[in-house]
């Protein structure tokens, strides 16, 4: 891959059974393109990003290569894992000497801008965090329950929508990851990794565009969106 300061991970192995799709969800096509191209081609129009690892499904490997051999930055194609997590641990095996920032990003979120990349990366390590990640602000009230009984009510100001790509500093990176797969930790994002390990990670304002595909009803309003965007 040569020598690169940052890198993005776009996690393309995952099933998506919600969606009850014969092929893997990251390469359903919205507007005639699979969604992993989308976003790998996103992540690559940013100025901040030197490279790519993709991870793919067993037997899906030579498909993603052919989404990537033409974004005009290097990009490498690996299998990835039965989980999210595993999948981020095959990616990390292909990292390079000399990175200095990883970003995680889902392929199930298309519509995430090359400048929420940027952002992400310009933003990890800044001001005494080790981590940047998108955030959207809650605008529902957040009840707690128990039981199906509500035992309180959040105060929004605190709450966030998590999104990705998700930027992390390299050496904290690998080393929360490292310290996770010891523990038997399957967490659910990079940055709760990180904040398990003792990292601090900021937030930087996410995009409300950016939605994560799960459903069928998440993939008919991508359809949707692109078919608006082509103008037809």
């Amino acid at each position: 891959m040569g020598q690169v300061r940052n890198v993005v991970i776009v996690l393309a192995a995952g099933a998506g059974r919600r969606i009850g799709a014969e092929e893997p969800k990251a390469f359903l096509r919205i507007g005639g393109r699979p969604m992993a191209a989308l976003a790998a081609a996103a992540a690559a129009a940013s100025p901040a990003v030197d490279a790519l690892v993709v991870t793919a499904p067993e037997g899906w490997e030579p498909h993603a290569r052919s989404l990537v051999e033409d974004l005009g930055k290097p990009a490498m194609v690996v299998s990835g894992g039965a989980t999210r997590h595993a999948s981020v641990r095959a990616a990390i095996e292909a990292l390079v000497d000399g990175v200095e920032v990883v970003a995680c990003h889902d392929a199930a979120r298309p519509f995430a801008p090359p400048d929420l990349f940027t952002a992400v990366i310009e933003a990890a390590g800044r001001d005494g965090a080790e981590g940047a990640i998108p955030v959207l602000p809650v605008t529902d009230t957040v009840k707690r329950l128990r039981d199906g009984m509500v035992v309180g009510t959040e105060a929004r100001d605190e709450l966030g929508l998590a999104q990705t790509p998700q930027a992390f500093r390299a050496g904290a990176f690998l080393d929360a990851h490292a310290r996770a797969e010891r523990a038997g930790l399957d967490l659910s994002d990079d940055a709760a990794v990180l904040e398990w390990a003792g990292y601090r990670v900021r937030a930087v304002p996410g995009d409300p565009g950016n939605f994560k595909v799960t459903t069928l009803g998440d993939l008919a309003r991508a359809e949707a969106r692109m078919t608006e965007e082509l103008g037809g």
